[in-house]
């Protein structure tokens, strides 16, 4: 795939919260990459605990426990890493990290920010404060930005049993624009790994973000995670 032709054109924010479903994101995170999406990730600090424990050797993994917030192409054991999902260097280098205290990143701006935005997965208390604009941290008042200038923003609640008071959150949410998406992979398929499952739900998400000829870039990208 030709990165330069897409690069750019959409600046997606994938933030991650203290939920469990670490493997959502890491999916999530990887298809953006391999379609040449420019992707800027935010965890929170319960986010990035969830990760450690969740996963190890992944993409998300390795991001949740470095400092580093750019220039990813140049670090030879993630390069090394993610070459078994099929990322190549170039795209690393379409990925940037910010700090969640950051409130001077671009993506804090409706003038300068993201384009879309995913919180994947979305505890309760993170969709309670977006829902309600609280913005107590960059990942919030990213995801509001997205709210105000009527720009996508997915949300992937993750759950269960829901209360009365999530289902009033989510209805809020929905009212002021955005799209949920809750971590319920089909079986339709007949998954064989977890990965799969989660190959499932990234790809739904991707798609509610409606990003412009989603179809055919995500055709341009090989995506099997029975090669792993």
């Amino acid at each position: 795939m030709n990165l330069q032709r897409s690069k750019h054109l959409e600046r997606v924010v994938l933030g991650v919260t203290g939920a469990s479903g670490s493997l959502y994101a890491d999916a999530v995170l990887i298809l953006l990459l391999k379609m040449g999406i420019r992707t800027y990730v935010v965890f929170t600090e319960t986010a990035s605990k969830v990760v450690h424990t969740e996963l190890s050797g992944t993409v998300l993994n390795w991001l949740a426990s470095q400092n580093q917030k750019s220039n990813f192409e140049t670090k030879e054991d993630l390069v090394h890493l993610s070459e078994k999902y099929g990322l190549t260097a170039e795209n690393l280098s379409q990925l940037k990290v910010f700090d969640n205290s950051d409130f001077y990143a671009p993506i804090a701006s409706g003038s300068e920010g993201a384009t879309h935005m995913i919180v994947c997965p979305c505890s309760m208390g993170s969709m309670a404060r977006i829902a309600h604009g609280m913005s107590t941290c960059l990942l919030e008042r990213a995801a509001d930005v997205m709210l105000k200038e009527k720009r996508k923003l997915v949300i992937v609640p993750r759950e269960s049993p829901l209360s009365l008071i999530h289902v009033q959150n989510m209805n809020v949410l929905l009212q002021a624009g955005a799209s949920l998406v809750p971590a319920m992979p089909g079986f339709y398929n007949r998954p064989k790994s977890i990965e799969e499952l989660a190959n499932f739900m990234a790809e739904r998400i991707i798609e509610n973000l409606q990003i412009p000829k989603w179809e055919e870039r995500r055709k341009e990208v090989s995506w099997n995670f029975r090669q792993l």
